[in-house]
Order: C-alpha cells, then structure tokens, then sequence
C-alpha cells in the first residue's frame, strides 16, 4: 500500500493565471547526479512515470500555504505548485527544503523574492535587510501604520518584509481588536484608516496572512473593516448580509466539520473579492493573485471532499427522485446540484472527466428528466443549467443515455423529448431558456462531435433515433401554425392572404424562428435523413407559408431554410421545389415587397442569383417558364435577365445536340415506360406514392405488350394533339405584368395529394412548349394516353426527343399544370 503522507498532486500556473492539474503521484528528495543537488521527484501514482524533477535550489523562495501546500517559481514565468494530502507529508518536504537553504522550517517563506529591477538598490540600500518597524498597535497610530502599509505596495521587497513583521508579531489579530473599539466609541477616523490598513495587507498577497485573516476568528471583523470605506458617506452592511440574509442550506446535514468550515470560507473569501474590493486597476491586477489561488484550492477541496462521500450523494440523489420529497426540499436539491456542478469548472480536465462520471453512475440524468418535466420554474431552470454542463462535458454520454432509455420508455418521456418540449412551452416572453435549450439540442445532434468506432457508428445510430422518435415533437408547432386545416380554407378564399395561418404573436414566432434555425442546422449537417424527412412531411411548403408573417425575421427564416435546400445543389431537392411550385410563395413575397429596399428584398434576389451563378439548369428553367413575365420588368438587378440567357443558353446547346442525331435514331426513342426510369427517379416516385397516397406515374400491367399501343405513330400523335389542346384550354389566364399574382392553393393538392384522401387520380404535367422542344433536362415529365382498350401507359419525354417539334413551333410557352 503506497504512503498516503507523500501523494501530491502537481499544478503549473499558466498564462491565465489559472492553476493546471499535470497529475497525482508520490513525491520524495533525493540527490540527482545530474543536477548536482537535492531534488524533488514527483512519479505518477498511475504508471510510475515522472511528473516532476526539480533541484531545491538554495536561492530560490518556496512558500507553504495552508499547512498542506508548497508554491514556489521555477523560472520568471513558471510557478509550480504541490498539494499534498496529508499536513504530516507537507512538514516532512518543508523540513527537506529548509535543511537544503539552511531556514528554521518553522517559516512560511524560505527566501525573500528580489525583484530583478530593484536589485542594485537593495544592495545599495543594505539597512532594508532589517525586518520593518512596525508602530506600536494602538489608536494613536493608526494613521502612521496605514501610511505605512500603503506606502510598501510600489515595492515587491519592502512588501516581503512587511508580511513577514506582520505575520510574527500577531499584529492582525491586535489590528481587529482596535477595530472593534474603534466601532464601540464610534471613531470614524480611526475607521477609515483601518480600512485603508486592512485592505492594504490583502494587496499583499500573502498567503501565510489570508490564513490569519480567513479563520472562523477573524473573517468577520475583517468584513466589517472594509465596510468604512471613507469614499462612502455611510458605511455598507456586509456583515449584516453575511449573517442574517445569506443563509448556509443544508439539503442533507453535513457531518464533516472541516468540510463545513471550507464552504463557509470559500463563500465569505468569494464575497470579499467580488462584491467588497473594489475591481483592481491595471497596476493592481496580480496583487490579488494568491487570493484567487486561495479560492480556486478550497473549491477543488470542497468538490473532492463531496465526491469521495458517497453516502452524501446517494442521499442526495435518492430524495431527488422520491416523489414524497416536497417541492421546496427538491428546489433546495436542485440547487444544490447546480452550484456543485458550477463549483466542478474550477477542476482540471481529468478531475472533471471522474466528478461527471460519479454524477453520470449515481444517476443524474434520469434524475435530471423528472426534475425539467416539473411546474416549479426555478426548478426547470436550475436543471437546465445542470444538464448544460452535462452536454458540454460529454454529448456523447447523453446520446448514448437517451437512445438506451429509447428501448424502455414511451416518446413522449425520453429526455430530449421534455428537453424540446420545455422549449417550446418557455414562458418567458423573450424565450431566454428555449434559446439555451435551442444550443444545448444543436450540440446534441451536431454529427462534428460524434464518435465513429470499429463496431459502431454514434452518428448514424444517434440521427436514427432522433428522427424517428424525436423530431415530430420538435416540429409540431410548425407543423401545427401551418396545418392543412387552415391550407384548404385558403384555397377556398382564394388567397393565401386572407388567412390567420401566420401567427402574429410575437412570441410564437420567435419559437418557429428557433425551430427553423435547428431544421437549417440539420439541412447543412444531416444527410439522408433529413432529406428524407422533408419530402415525406412536405416540410418546405410549410415553411413557406411563414413567408406572408408580418414578423419580418420568420420570413427571412422561412427564406433561408429553403436557400441552404438549394444550396445544397441536390436534384432530388430541385426536383422536390419543381413539383411542388414552391418559388411561388417566394416571389410572391418579392412582389409584395413592391419597391422597398431591405433585407427581405435582397435575401431573396441573393436566392436567385445562387442559382443563376451556380447554373442550376432545372431551377433555371422552372424559374424562367414560369415566372419570368412578373419578373422581367425588376431591372435594377440583372439576375432575372441572366436566368433568362442561361435559359436561352441551354435552349440552343440542347437544340444543337438534338440536330446532330440521326432522324432514325430519334424516331425510336418516342416511347419509354415508367420502368424505364431512372433508379433514383423511380425511387422518388415511388416513396411519393407510399407517403402521400397519390399516384404520380400511373402503373403500368405487366401483361401488356406493344400490340396495346395505339395503332401506328400517327394514331398516337392524333390523341396526344387532342389532349393538348384541351389542356390549352384549362390553362389559368395570366394577367399583366403589373397585376402578376399567383394562388398557392392548385399545388396544395397537386403536390402532394394530402388534402385529397380518396384522391385516386393521375397528376398528368404538360411539358412546357418552346421552340426547339427542349425543356429541363432533370425534370421528368410524364403524359397519360388512352389506349385502344382503354388502359393507360405512362410515356415519358426526353430531352432530346424531336418528334413533336412541328407542332411545338407554333404553340406559346405554357406553364406546367401542376393539378386538375
């Protein structure tokens, strides 16, 4: 069994002034050959590697702090520091030390630092080797003493010897006595003055001091000193907060005295830095130092002592999650918890790995889960913040909680399910918990932080789960503000306008707002899934709606959602936008917005200028064949001109392939069944069908041979002429340009046949005439003929048939029906 007495752990100071945990082993002196000196070795109590070798060089300053710490520098910016834990081994190396640079180990302070700058005066001036006199302690000099003190603090050596004189001759103590007589015979001057000594000696920074200074004995006359501060017309009333407002809680009684006294410490030692000195000033910013290292060490303390009783933490946990426990002692626990977990941030990286990991097997998180699904809003909120600290420290280990928790537990009780429905149920008009919950989901499902192992995939596990039992929460107030309910009154007004489908609560727009952001996360990060999830849910239609909010910001949410879709250059996307219409609502918008030169304006502009640069052959064509009689008259942009000579561009280049290839070759190419599709094309199709219950490409009997097609081409031509002209007929009239306005309720059914549930019927798409016959190359257009029995077969046309190019001459362009 190793020497308890000797295990320390080693910290280094770094840039920030913040003391960094290099690790826990067993230190001992011993001469090093190498060195030429005693040294002091640290080995590491994991593999007996070392962790640190350092010379007791015999003019260098080493402090003992706090009976079980020894600080001391290295080099002029290196300061090393070892905790030991037991007194017994910190007395047994101060004795090493000491014996090597000849010191009585009754001192706190082997060496006075000399600062290098003043080095010449201090041998110049050898009577400053001298302990400083201090006057005697006593009403009448309190003046002197406070000149004193203040006058030491531009002088680092002047400053060692004053802590030195004050440390052996008891002086605070005596200083406190006069300052309660002081009080007692109301001397206001001799107040100020011991005010003006008192925080002196704190800018002494020594720790030898704060010890005497931070006891039980005199902590709270020290307090009351710095309330007489004589730029104050009265004094302040710390002591009186101390004790009588601040109270000390004790969710399960304490048993440990020592463990008691260190949290009262620490919280009147933090009180006097933060609230009672005032913030230094750039010259004083390092006098202050070892007070932050007396905090940061007694936090460490306090976090340690907690963790290694078990017994404290089970309790504390299992009336957590008693349902008998009542609501005041819960609040008490979880605010426990919260302040523990904030306490844990002053630890180092491995100590903070081990306090999570106790938390995560004594069982936090399903704790955590009763706690947020409670009424009490302070309660909610508090656990917020553990659960934050949770995420931040390892997403991982919530994942892999929530998705085992999957396997046992209803939707609607997993964690990250309360955690969305907590979000969108805040009740703070400006949403400030769902914006910090918004963080903590987008953390949680940010596939950068998630692990890829041998046997498994965290990322595609994790984004299964999500999407299948997660995401129809998260998106049920969009889907609920844009529900089909209130779609097909608008198709019935007529125009999307009239309609109350847009909140005007300002409130529940910042909650879609929120919501849109996180779907956009999930676009730019998530593959498949959320493609996947989109065009079952025909999620972007309903964004789209929230393009007519009078709130501006869900407008331009709704607007960048669909631009990071198109950004995306992904044809099932573009495809997706086609067959739905969905550039309806967006110029709509811009219309709308008439002249006005703002955000709306441009972001939109910025959208078809994307795919006019990025040459989006099918967007572009869709774009022109469709909307470019309301668009051509917006000229102080020349995006809308560009698309239309991209258009035209590919119009020629299409036509110049098509003369190129024999008449034979073209002529047997008229006629291609559905099953001829492309896989990825006969892929969208058919999930179209399964999801939305429409068929978009009619089936085709498997018995049917080429004798039931009709008879000869020129029969063919004849039937497919009559279809068109009646479709020509059925065709919505467009106004003139000035009064171009769309209707959105025709691509509602067409789309996605959801409002239509015994709809059986066939979609039939009319491909846009032009002169040469080309149309977009990635859209796949299909038309329904009539057979001679009466069935029908689906015909598609490609790009490059030629076949009606007759008849195409003469007829206008047209815009694809989208519905009968």
């Amino acid at each position: 069994m190793s020497d308890t007495r000797r295990r320390v752990k080693v910290y280094t100071l770094n840039e920030d002034r913040q003391w960094d945990d290099r690790g826990t082993g067993h230190v001992s002196s011993t001469y090093v050959e190498r060195l030429k000196g005693m040294s002091l070795l640290v080995r590491a109590e994991s593999d007996g590697s070392l962790l640190l070798e350092s010379k007791i060089n015999p003019n260098t300053a080493y402090q003992k702090q706090q009976d079980t710490l020894i600080v001391w520098s290295e080099a002029e910016n290196y300061d090393l520091a070892l905790s030991f834990q037991e007194k017994a081994g910190c007395d047994e190396i101060w004795e090493k030390i000491c014996q090597v640079q000849g010191k009585d180990p009754s001192v706190e302070v082997t060496q006075d630092p000399i600062d290098e700058s003043e080095e010449e005066r201090f041998e110049e001036m050898p009577e400053t080797s001298n302990l400083i006199d201090l006057p005697t302690c006593e009403l009448s000099k309190l003046e002197e003493i406070a000149d004193l003190v203040t006058s030491v603090l531009s002088s680092p050596i002047r400053r060692e010897k004053l802590a030195l004189a004050l440390e052996n001759e008891g002086y605070i103590k005596k200083l406190l006595q006069l300052f309660q007589t002081c009080e007692n015979l109301d001397n206001t001057e001799g107040l100020h003055h011991l005010y003006e000594i008192i925080r002196g000696i704190l800018f002494l920074n020594k720790a030898a001091l704060f010890e005497v200074m931070f006891s039980d004995e005199c902590i709270m006359d020290v307090v009351g000193c710095l309330e007489y501060d004589p730029a104050l017309a009265q004094p302040k009333r710390h002591r009186e907060f101390l004790t009588k407002t601040a109270k000390f809680k004790e969710v399960i009684p304490i048993t440990d005295s020592e463990l008691r006294q260190k949290i009262h410490q620490t919280y009147r030692v933090q009180y006097i830095q933060d609230v009672i000195l005032p913030t230094p000033s750039v010259f004083e910013e390092n006098f202050l130092s070892t007070l932050t290292s007396f905090i940061f060490f007694n936090k460490v303390e306090i976090v340690s002592m907690l963790q290694e009783d078990e017994k404290f933490l089970s309790e504390v946990f299992a009336q957590l999650t008693d349902e008998a426990t009542d609501d005041d002692k819960r609040r008490e626990l979880v605010n426990f918890f919260k302040e523990f977990c904030a306490f844990s941030q002053t630890l180092q990286p491995q100590n903070r790995d081990a306090f999570f990991k106790t938390l995560a097997n004594l069982g936090i998180l399903p704790a955590l889960e009763i706690v947020m699904g409670m009424d009490d809003l302070q309660v909610r909120a508090a656990a917020t913040d553990i659960f934050s600290y949770l995420v931040e420290f390892s997403p991982s280990m919530v994942r892999e909680f929530v998705m085992q928790e999957a396997q046992q537990s209803d939707d609607d009780i997993l964690l990250i399910n309360v955690v969305i429905e907590q979000m969108i149920c805040d009740s703070d008009p400006e949403l400030g918990g769902a914006v910090q919950l918004m963080g903590l989901l987008r953390t949680l499902i940010d596939p950068e932080n998630m692990l890829a192992t041998a046997n498994k995939t965290e990322k595609s596990e994790f984004l299964n789960f999500f999407y299948n039992h997660c995401m129809h929460v998260l998106t049920a107030p969009l889907l609920a503000n844009t529900s089909e309910d209130k779609l097909e009154k608008d198709a019935v007004l007529g125009s999307i306008k009239t309609s109350t489908v847009c909140p005007d609560n300002y409130q529940t727009a910042q909650l879609l707002a929120l919501i849109l952001e996180l779907l956009t996360f999930c676009v730019e990060h998530h593959t498949y899934h959320i493609k996947n999830y989109i065009m079952n849910k025909d999620l972007l239609r309903r964004v789209l709606i929230l393009m007519n909010s009078k709130h501006t910001f869900l407008a331009l949410c709704a607007l960048r959602f669909m631009r990071r879709i198109i950004g995306l250059k992904d044809e099932f996307y573009n495809r997706y936008i086609i067959k739905g219409n969905l550039f309806e609502p967006v110029i709509n918008a811009l219309l709308d917005n008439g002249t006005r030169y703002n955000l709306l304006n441009s972001a939109i502009i910025e959208l078809f200028e994307f795919i006019r640069v990025e040459d989006i052959k099918s967007l572009t064509s869709h774009i022109v064949e469709n909307f470019y009689k309301a668009l051509e008259s917006i000229e102080y942009v020349q995006t809308f001109k560009g698309l239309k000579t991209r258009y035209e561009q590919e119009k020629d280049r299409q036509s110049q392939k098509l003369s190129s290839v024999p008449s034979i070759l073209r002529s047997n190419r008229f006629r291609r069944d559905a099953r001829a599709l492309e896989d990825d094309e006969e892929l969208w199709f058919n999930e179209d069908e399964e999801e939305e219950g429409e068929a978009v490409v009619p089936p085709v009997e498997k018995t049917k041979t080429e004798d039931d097609f009709p008879e000869g081409y020129e029969k063919f031509l004849e039937t497919k002429k009559a279809k068109e002209l009646e479709d020509k007929e059925n065709l919505p009239k467009r106004t003139s340009v000035g009064g171009f306005k769309f209707t959105f309720s025709h691509s509602v059914s067409a789309a996605n046949g959801a409002n239509s549930t015994n709809s059986k019927s066939v979609a039939a798409h009319t491909p846009p005439a032009s002169s040469n016959g080309s149309s977009s190359k990635n859209t796949s257009l299909t038309t329904t003929v009539a057979s001679a029995k009466g069935s029908l077969i689906g015909l598609v046309d490609y790009p490059d048939d030629e076949d009606e190019e007759e008849e195409e001459d003469t007829s206008p362009r047209k815009r694809p029906r989208l519905g009968s």
